[in-house]
């Protein structure tokens, strides 16, 4: 079948501002035998299906469940089988090959399994279970790959895999994410060499000016999903350009090197979705949609996290409120991936243009204040500024000025942020922790020396089924929760992606909001308490656009709603919210 002239002839531009022409006729022609091969080998369909109500992400390690005697991908497939089919549709593995440091972020091999967590027939297995998101790992590559290695003894194609930094260049510009070495000294068979070290000492940067090593990635990227990988999650993106003299991140390189990525699939794997993972300021992050049409199907909702946490400590969702009534798509075509924790800390970066720096100083300090940890990140003029809070979601949302909270109101906060996620337009991820109840694992930090390991414990299969047994938990009473919000969410079409959001202004402690699909007769509003007061709310039926409805139903949360002819009056307990259908005589028409 030929290729569509169009794309091939946008992805020839693109090659073309990447490297000039010399170089792009070059790549071009080995892209398109890269193609070809790759072409053969899909069997994919002639499009992805819209995302809908019914797609939820749960994120976990490969080897976040353990059972003596079993592969870990193994007794992790049958534990979501068991207890999460009916609300679970895909599944985000985070990196699973084999790796030397960062929790698997530092890749040894791109196209194999780690043999500890099981072998490519364990992926496939899960693939045919739940939709596979597999991160590529686009910036750098472990010191102990063989890519590395081979680099060291000037081996070709590798000589040229990686960037060499000139003793005294001015790096005053670059941008840190962490407060580490930005180069690394290396003995190679050419004498010391300084190469580019972003992340970590053990985080090699990979050199894109070679146009070979871009074509490696996508190589490795369509290798992901002959392995059924249905989103492509690029990690650390906005870092894999680097210009002497500019602050290396989101380089017009980077958003044409992403439309080239996006333009590959679109040529041969329309089926699969492209996800961007950039923890930075909100206007910078969702400049990786592009045009709606060209970059990243789905970019993460970054802000969210903290700042559905920061209106819990205020007891105010007035900046949730503002930020959230400003949020526009550039098309149809794109949605965001929401989510409150993932593997790593909450990112507070986000939150720059939203909350001032003094706000943002006092998250960190309550963070710390609870017993968490803030990492901090090395600014221009050598000063640190907290990026990222490393603790437990759960705990995050303990007030220091209690002390400790009782358990019940934590849960209480916590499955009032998460109905708040879930309302929210967008496709929505839940890490492993987070469905399950886990509180902080500080003997984790102890043990490793990484405040992200806070997040990270690994459990025994046998323990946590039992936990989840129990029915006075905190493990069950959460995901019971939980699991009612998601199957609720599923059966409703007003929560599809591409559903109508309008988010409303009630009270200053409520975060409020309707969703509707477009010719739909009916509309759900979502009210949720942020705060520990009891709010009473009475709210006329007009002010919803709905005059005379058919019908009102409670689907979710608070029960104690009087509906009246014309309006609703509620009295919203501490940290309690509510979900309701109107069902109206005809279409739906916002006001």
């Amino acid at each position: 079948m030929p290729f569509d002239a169009n794309i091939l002839l946008k992805i020839n531009n693109l090659l073309n501002q990447i490297y000039g022409n010399e170089t792009a006729a070059k790549a071009y022609r080995d892209l398109v035998i890269l193609l070809k091969k790759y072409q053969a080998k899909l069997n994919e369909p002639a499009s992805f299906p819209d995302l809908d109500q019914t797609d939820v992400i749960l994120i976990t390690y490969g080897d976040m469940l353990n059972e003596r005697g079993e592969k870990p991908l193994r007794t992790l497939h049958q534990f979501l089988q068991d207890y999460t089919a009916e609300i679970i549709s895909s599944i985000h593995i985070l990196p699973f090959f084999p790796y030397s440091s960062d929790d698997g972020f530092s890749v040894i091999n791109y196209r194999e399994v780690n043999p500890q967590l099981g072998d490519w027939d364990d992926i496939a297995y899960l693939g045919k279970d739940f939709k596979l998101m597999v991160d590529l790992v686009a910036n750098h590559v472990s010191a102990e790959s063989e890519w590395f290695i081979k680099y060291l003894r000037g081996l070709p194609p590798y000589k040229d895999y990686f960037i060499e930094i000139v003793p005294g260049a001015d790096l005053s510009k670059v941008f840190r994410p962490r407060a580490l070495p930005l180069w690394r000294e290396v003995e190679t068979a050419d004498g010391k060499k300084l190469v580019w070290t972003t992340f970590s000492q053990d985080q090699i940067d990979l050199n894109y000016r070679n146009y070979k090593v871009l074509l490696e990635i996508i190589d490795i990227m369509l290798f992901y999903v002959e392995k059924s990988a249905k989103f492509i999650r690029l990690d650390a993106i906005a870092y894999i350009w680097k210009e002497i003299g500019t602050t290396c991140i989101h380089r017009p390189e980077v958003h044409w090197i992403v439309q080239l990525m996006r333009s590959v699939l679109d040529l041969v794997a329309p089926a699969v979705k492209l996800i961007t993972e950039t923890n930075v300021p909100h206007e910078e992050n969702i400049s990786y949609f592009g045009d709606g049409t060209n970059e990243a199907h789905l970019v993460y909702n970054f802000s969210l996290p903290p700042l559905v946490l920061y209106s819990f400590y205020k007891n105010s969702a007035e900046q949730l409120t503002k930020w959230a009534k400003n949020l526009e798509l550039p098309s149809g075509n794109v949605s965001f991936l929401n989510f409150l924790a993932s593997h790593d800390g909450i990112g507070v970066t986000p939150l720059s243009g939203i909350l001032d720096e003094d706000e943002i100083l006092q998250i960190a300090h309550h963070i710390e204040k609870i017993g968490g940890y803030v990492s901090y990140k090395t600014n221009a003029d050598g000063s640190e500024s907290p990026y990222e809070l490393n603790i437990n979601y759960f705990d995050a949302l303990s007030d220091s000025s209690k002390g400790v909270d009782e358990e019940k109101d934590l849960i209480k906060k916590f499955v009032c942020a998460h109905a708040i996620m879930l309302s929210f337009k967008g496709m929505p991820a839940i890490y492993f922790h987070s469905l399950f109840g886990s509180r902080s694992w500080l003997e984790g930090v102890n043990i490793s020396g990484q405040k992200r390991a806070i997040n990270r414990e690994k459990f025994e299969d046998e323990n946590l089924r039992q936990e989840l047994s129990d029915s006075s938990s905190r493990r069950n009473k959460i995901f019971s929760q939980l699991s009612n919000l998601l199957l609720i969410r599923k059966q409703e079409s007003a929560f599809a992606p591409s559903a109508i959001q309008c988010i409303l202004s009630l009270h200053n402690r409520l975060f409020s909001l309707i969703r509707y699909a477009k010719g739909s007769n009916s509309l759900i509003l979502c009210i949720h308490n942020v705060s520990s007061d009891e709010v009473p709310l009475r709210l006329s039926l007009s002010q919803l656009g709905v005059n005379s409805p058919e019908a009102i139903n409670v689907l979710m949360g608070e029960k104690n709603a009087k509906i009246f002819k014309d309006s609703l009056v509620f009295r919203f307990d501490s940290f309690s919210f509510t979900w309701i259908k109107i069902f109206c005589k005809s279409v739906y028409q916002p006001f």
